[in-house]
């Protein structure tokens, strides 16, 4: 009993702190700084996805109100992400319904619960550096290569999809000269100075309190204003356009429902697993991300981030929205506002919502040039030229990788691209466990005709191949010591070499003594690994 009243005492405790004067003080502002970054990228990324503008402004909302609350992170900010924009339009134009895509959505979500149950924080361990790196900067390049044409004024709806090949006979390459050949000059002036606000504003420390997206949606806002009725005229179809609701019957008629009927479509259930994978991984480094920049340096817990995204996920998937990850972008305009506790973020949903009731007027003014600048400078943060100079100097078997997955994912699309530098990644590993003398050390000081082989601490699968090869090139007439007096653990394929190795070495004149080597080892126990105890 008294372990209860203790146990409400501490929640009470907890929840208290987010409403304290000296926390709200520093969360209010921050929410409206965050709100006012997330709502142009809410529209922009919902255009790039091709899904209705108001589907972006909902994951917004929902990011932030259900994310926000159920999350322990304190700092990190979930919404649409750029990084889902790619496998968005696949899915809604091979889907063949926006209906059927909410479906996937759902199912992401419930995934992500699974691997949140199952704690499985930690999948982005398991994908190499090099590869996720460039499948970020290969949706860096896609976005300003797709964004380009609604830059210069061409908003005709593309019949195709995010991939370099469209279903319209074009691939992205002609797609752009095809938009350079119908410029609307006026959309030119607008995209320009809002890259160069973009760009520059927050150089003015004394000033970059505004945050550069605002001026970018209000200068293209007064811009389309002063050029309406002359040849740089905007027409309607290159302004944002979100339905305006006059009573709550029109609001709630703008949400839509998954197709359930589809529960059995394969492509559905490929679309759901891929949503997952690719939003859980991106959570989980944006929550690192925003843990590195924390003040505080607090640390988030990512399999119960998991649960709160796949929760986010399931509700947008009812209601009509896009899938929703946490994002740095914003999650790094909050830390940088001075944010405590996530109050910020979920007053931040709040407000998105507020301005959808009350001011959606206002936000149709708004071109869609304008909101092209920003992704076009979200687009070059992920594929910064520093970026591919840090890869060069980390060395070729991070390069490659990281070039190949680029080059294979702009050219295909994101999962086949993903894959091939999966492949090329896996390679290189291999082949650095190959080469790494580390696993095994050969002593022939003493006696030239005397090997000593001793092998390291763990020897795994990956080392099968270098002990292998160690094994097949040594010296004819010899004695081989293979000591393993330091080994925890060495896989069974390997000791199956080092016995094969010894009953056959006599053909080569060779003599094999094994030192403290076992038939069988099983895998070390977390308490043997942590107190060195065998």
């Amino acid at each position: 009993m008294h372990l209860k009243q203790d146990e409400t005492a501490m929640g009470s405790l907890n929840l208290k702190k987010y409403f304290l004067p000296k926390n709200l003080k520093k969360d209010l502002p921050s929410s409206i700084v965050v709100f006012l970054v997330a709502l142009p990228l809410c529209l922009g990324i919902a255009l790039a996805s091709g899904a209705p503008l108001f589907s972006g402004l909902l994951t917004g909302i929902i990011g932030g109100i259900v994310v926000g609350t159920l999350s322990g992170s304190q700092l990190s900010v979930a919404g649409p992400a750029a990084g889902l924009t790619v496998i968005v339009l696949n899915a809604i134009t091979g889907l063949g319904s926006f209906e059927t895509f909410l479906l996937a959505v759902l199912l992401a979500g419930v995934m992500q619960i699974i691997l949140g149950v199952i704690k499985a924080g930690t999948i982005g361990n398991y994908f190499p550096s090099a590869v996720i790196e460039g499948m970020l900067a290969a949706i860096g390049i896609i976005l300003i290569m797709k964004q380009f044409p609604h830059a210069v004024g061409y908003d005709a709806d593309f019949e195709g999809d995010e991939s370099f090949k469209q279903f319209d006979e074009h691939n992205t390459f002609s797609g752009i000269l095809r938009a350079v050949s119908k410029i609307n000059y006026g959309a030119v002036v607008i995209s320009a100075i809002s890259l160069l606000l973009m760009i520059y504003w927050p150089r003015f420390k004394k000033l970059a309190m505004v945050p550069a997206p605002l001026l970018v949606v209000l200068s293209g806002v007064i811009l389309s204003a002063l050029f309406a009725g002359t040849d740089l005229a905007l027409k309607g179809k290159q302004l944002v356009s979100i339905p305006i609701v006059n009573n709550s019957t029109e609001f709630f008629g703008l949400f839509k429902s998954p197709d359930f009927s589809a529960i059995w479509n394969t492509e559905v259930w490929i679309t759901a697993v891929t949503i997952a994978v690719v939003a859980s991984l991106e959570t989980l480094l944006s929550l690192e991300a925003a843990d590195k920049i924390d003040p505080i340096k607090r640390i988030s817990p990512t399999n119960r981030e998991l649960v709160a995204q796949g929760a986010g996920n399931i509700v947008s998937g009812l209601l009509g929205g896009l899938p929703m990850t946490a994002v740095i972008v914003r999650s790094s305009a909050n830390v940088n506002a001075g944010a405590r506790t996530k109050m910020s973020a979920i007053i931040h949903g709040v407000l998105l919502l507020l301005s959808l009731l009350f001011i959606p007027a206002l936000i149709n003014y708004i071109p869609l040039s304008c909101l092209a600048a920003i992704l076009l400078v979200t687009g070059y943060k992920l594929a910064r030229i520093s970026l591919f100079k840090h890869m060069w100097h980390q060395g070729l078997p991070q390069f490659i990788p990281f070039v190949v997955t680029i080059t294979a994912v702009v050219l295909t699309d994101l999962l086949i691209g993903v894959g091939i530098g999966m492949l090329v990644g896996i390679f290189y590993i291999l082949r650095t466990n190959m080469r790494n003398p580390y696993f095994y050390h050969i002593d022939d000081s003493a006696d030239k005709k005397v090997i000593r082989i001793r092998l390291a601490e763990e020897v795994t699968f990956l080392n099968k191949a270098a002990i292998q090869i160690t094994l097949t090139s040594l010296p004819k007439e010899t004695e081989v010591i293979i000591d393993g007096t330091n080994s925890r653990y060495i896989d069974p394929d390997v000791l199956e070499i080092i016995h094969n190795y010894k009953h056959n070495a006599y053909t080569k004149g060779i003599i094999v003594q094994l030192v403290a080597i076992k038939d069988r080892y099983d895998v070390p126990k977390l308490k043997e690994l942590i107190y060195g105890i065998k």
